[in-house]
């Protein structure tokens, strides 16, 4: 039986982990679990449910091999072509094993943006050794398991052109103007972003545009445009106080630094009949992201809550566009498009 490896156990982590324990059927071992603090492994195998329990505790290991998030990603030796693992983080340190994981013939599945939606050489290595000997699952990297590199991939396969695509892609974002019209302060629409968990605890990580930008990277390349990050123009919402801020309080002190401008851009919006949307777009080789007024009518103006919505224009949806669209955040629907790569993994 192959040996599975999950490395990160936040939330999203955690709830694999609890799939993984309600499963029960899958022809692969639990082996190693790892985060930043603590690791367990054996290679005769871990119980989901065990580990699980343990999660709340400090658990000390004196093995120097592997440390997570910021240490070394080698795996245990017993590790070997066809056996899992899943980068469950958001480490740039693990995102640079994936390349050396699939040459030694691992089948990697992640969440982490970072591998493909990160330096332009480490998609290229990615790609390489994928089609030689390895296996990628990047599904949860882009709208949480929604359909849509898949679905650009196999228009490109089928002869079609990906001209252009559009797309709501943060969650967060998403959520954060869906029925905002500019009455009250966006500043506490973020407080209670963060305190219902649909934004990252620092808040500027989404209000950057940054998650966004890995996002339209990792599909401006499954659509065949060989783009680095300084390709992307990124209108990001932060303000100077915003970047200033040194620490949580200060963080959350300099959200008012928000509400004055985001304010007068919904009320100018409204008066038109539109609504704003964070909006990433790739026309050919030119990507940009920002915040954009838009008719109700149009394909990226409708859908709300956490929705993620992507509009695909291809020599195929010329005039009217391909439209995806679904819940795009959530550790639930994360942690089953990793269970789902898992089971393509071991085919």
């Amino acid at each position: 039986m192959r040996h599975l490896a999950v490395l990160g156990t936040g939330t999203v982590g955690s709830v694999l982990l609890q799939r993984l324990a309600e499963s029960g059927t899958l022809p692969v071992q639990l082996c190693l679990v790892a985060n930043s603090r603590w690791r367990h492994a054996d290679p005769a195998g871990l119980d989901p449910g065990d580990v699980l329990a343990d999660l709340g505790q400090a658990a000390a290991d004196a093995d120097p091999r592997f440390h997570a998030h910021d240490g070394s990603g080698d795996l245990p030796p017993w590790f070997g072509p066809g056996d899992v693992v899943v980068d469950a983080t958001a480490s740039e340190a693990l995102a640079a094993w994936h390349p050396r994981w699939l040459r030694r013939g691992l089948r990697v599945v992640t969440a982490n943006k970072l591998g493909i939606g990160g330096p332009l050489l480490r998609h290229r290595q990615v790609q390489r050794h994928s089609r030689n000997g390895g296996w990628y699952g990047d599904a949860a990297t882009v709208g949480a398991g929604l359909p849509l590199l898949r679905c650009v991939r196999e228009l490109r396969s089928g002869g079609d052109q990906v001209r252009a695509l559009a797309g709501v892609l943060s969650g967060t974002l998403a959520w954060l103007f869906d029925g905002y019209d500019g009455s009250t302060p966006f500043s506490e629409r973020v407080r209670e972003a963060v305190a219902r968990g649909y934004a990252e605890p620092d808040p500027r990580v989404d209000l950057s545009g940054e998650d966004v930008r890995r996002k339209l990277l990792i599909l401006a390349r499954a659509a065949g445009h060989a783009l680095d990050g300084s390709d992307v123009q990124v209108q990001s919402l932060l303000t100077p106080a915003l970047r200033r801020a040194g620490n949580a309080a200060a963080t959350d002190a300099a959200l008012a630094s928000l509400d004055a401008a985001l304010s007068k851009r919904a009320r100018e919006a409204a008066a038109k009949g539109e609504v704003l949307r964070y909006v990433a777009r790739l026309e050919g080789k030119s990507a940009r992201i920002g915040l954009e007024s838009l008719p109700p009518s149009h394909p990226l103006a409708q859908g709300g809550a956490c929705d993620n919505r992507v509009a695909i224009w291809s020599c195929r949806y010329d005039e009217r566009p391909l439209v995806i669209q679904g819940p795009g955040a959530g550790a639930g629907v994360t942690a089953a498009a990793l269970l789902d790569d898992i089971r393509r993994a071991l085919t």
